[in-house]
């Protein structure tokens, strides 16, 4: 593990949201990937302890999802860091992106019945806070000289 890796993961938001993924690909992975063999995810967050005492049980394929989204959680160059969605940078792979699109569009309404209830509003009125900041962005005129 790095040095860097564990520095940028000692920020609190960057553990929250990094615990939030992995809670999620559980839900997923669970549900979506019902035959295959799971396992507790080896990955350096789970080596932190990001995952609290017991990292989450996922197959392999979402266990590869997870450590990618570990690495581009902590290395965000944003700060504070945006929502994914609407971002101007794109760290993760189209691939990664549409990956990572569907265990959120599977586990966020699940997640409710799993503890995350908060989490849910929270992120409800995050998400409107970052659209309406898009939009004001989007519609503010560009300082040009002429």
């Amino acid at each position: 593990m790095q040095d860097r890796f564990a520095e940028k993961m000692g920020d609190a938001k960057a553990r929250s949201d990094t615990r939030l993924l992995g809670d999620f690909t559980r839900i997923y992975c669970r549900g979506v990937h019902a035959g295959a063999p799971r396992t507790a995810l080896a990955s350096d967050g789970a080596d932190l302890g990001i995952y609290g005492h017991r990292p989450p049980v996922v197959c392999a394929e979402c266990a590869q999802l997870l450590r990618y989204a570990e690495k581009r959680r902590a290395y965000c160059p944003k700060d504070p860091k945006p929502f994914c969605s609407y971002c101007d940078t794109h760290c993760y792979t189209a691939e990664m992106r549409e990956r990572m699109r569907e265990v959120m569009r599977y586990a966020g309404p699940r997640s409710l019945l799993h503890g995350h209830a908060i989490d849910g509003v929270k992120h409800l009125i995050e998400g409107r806070r970052a659209r309406t900041a898009a939009a004001r962005a989007a519609a503010e005129p560009t300082d040009k000289e002429s």
